[in-house]
Order: structure tokens, then C-alpha cells, then sequence
């Protein structure tokens, strides 16, 4: 009986110390949900553009949004969104509709997330909208855990409006990296 109740015992304390990682979890709505979120609370939103078929965007999910500290500094500091770029509903956005436009597979497109990245469709897309919903950054491309958690840093903490991104990414260096990533990032530069 104590052989029992020592493995049930832990059971329960092996579960109770993984359960609060797992619980961390990346809080997604919809881009309507944040911005009526916004309004009553302002804050700034986060948007990962993503497609069905789009490897990178997987990976992404998998390594980076899974990330214990970046769930947790999306959820605390912003209003996290994910749009799929090639959703069928119509959106409504600062007063008007977006809808989604058949081209046919790969090529349909959603009109809000050619507005947010200015026609340029690549997925994945990381976008930053302020507290009024207005675009601060928007970047195409895969990143990785470091260099994510340095962009939501970046914009979450207000640095783009006072400090150029090549400075900023010059003082957060990669162990053992010989050069930072060159991203055109807007913000005093």
C-alpha cells in the first residue's frame, strides 16, 4: 500500500510541476476580439499571418509561439492574433470589410492581410499594431525563439520610438553569433 501511495504521490507532484508549463499557452483571438479588447483596456496587438500550406508558419507554432516566455510576454503585453491569410470570412476592420479574394488555392489571398502587408503576400508575417491600431511593423519571415523574443521586446517596451533597431539588436547579441540579422526594422534609424 505505501508502494501505491508513494507512486501516486509522484504522479501528482511530476504533474503538478509540468502542468503550469504547459498551461502557459499562447492566448489567440480574433483580430475583432483584440481590437474591441483594445478598446476597453488599450493595448498593443500582435498579429502572426499565417497559411494552411506554409511550412514555415508550422514551425514557427512549434518552436518559437511554443516558447514557455514568449507565450507568457505576448499574453501579458499584447493582444495576440492569428490570421490565416486565406480564411473565407469576412473581417471588419477600422470600418471597413475585408473579404477574401479566389484566385484559386495557393494564390487566394484575404484583402486585410494584403492591406496589413502591403501586397506583398509572405508567410509567415509577424505584424505590430499600436494601441490605436495602427501599424508599427509589420516583418515577413520565419523566426526563431531569440529573435522573436528580441522584436516583441523591441515594440512591446516602446524602444522603436527612441532607440534604432541596429543599436538595439548590436546590445542583444546572440551567443557566439558573429552578426546580427539584417532586418529592416523602421524606428529611428
Amino acid at each position: 500500500m505505501k508502494k501505491y501511495s508513494l507512486v501516486i504521490g509522484l504522479f501528482f507532484l511530476v504533474l503538478g510541476a509540468v502542468n503550469p508549463l504547459a498551461a502557459q499557452q499562447i492566448e489567440w483571438m480574433s483580430l475583432e476580439e483584440a481590437v474591441k479588447k483594445s478598446e476597453a483596456a488599450p493595448r498593443k496587438i500582435f498579429i502572426d499571418i499565417y497559411t494552411e500550406f506554409c511550412s514555415y508558419c508550422k514551425k514557427m507554432d512549434k518552436e518559437t509561439f511554443a516558447n514557455q516566455y514568449i507565450a507568457k510576454y505576448l499574453n501579458e503585453n499584447f493582444y495576440p492574433v492569428k490570421l490565416d491569410a486565406q480564411q473565407r470570412n469576412d473581417i471588419t476592420f477600422k470600418d471597413k470589410i475585408y473579404k477574401y479574394v479566389n484566385r484559386g488555392g495557393q494564390n487566394s489571398y484575404h484583402e486585410l492581410a494584403a492591406a496589413i502587408m502591403k501586397g506583398r503576400l509572405s508567410y509567415p508575417t509577424i505584424v505590430f499594431l499600436d494601441e490605436e491600431q495602427d501599424i508599427i511593423q509589420s516583418i515577413p519571415g520565419y523566426r526563431d525563439p531569440f529573435e522573436f523574443e528580441l522584436f516583441i521586446q523591441y515594440f512591446g517596451e516602446n524602444l522603436h520610438k527612441e532607440t534604432p533597431w541596429s543599436s538595439f539588436r548590436r546590445k542583444n547579441p546572440r551567443k557566439n553569433e558573429q552578426s546580427a540579422p539584417q532586418v529592416n526594422v523602421k524606428g529611428n534609424e
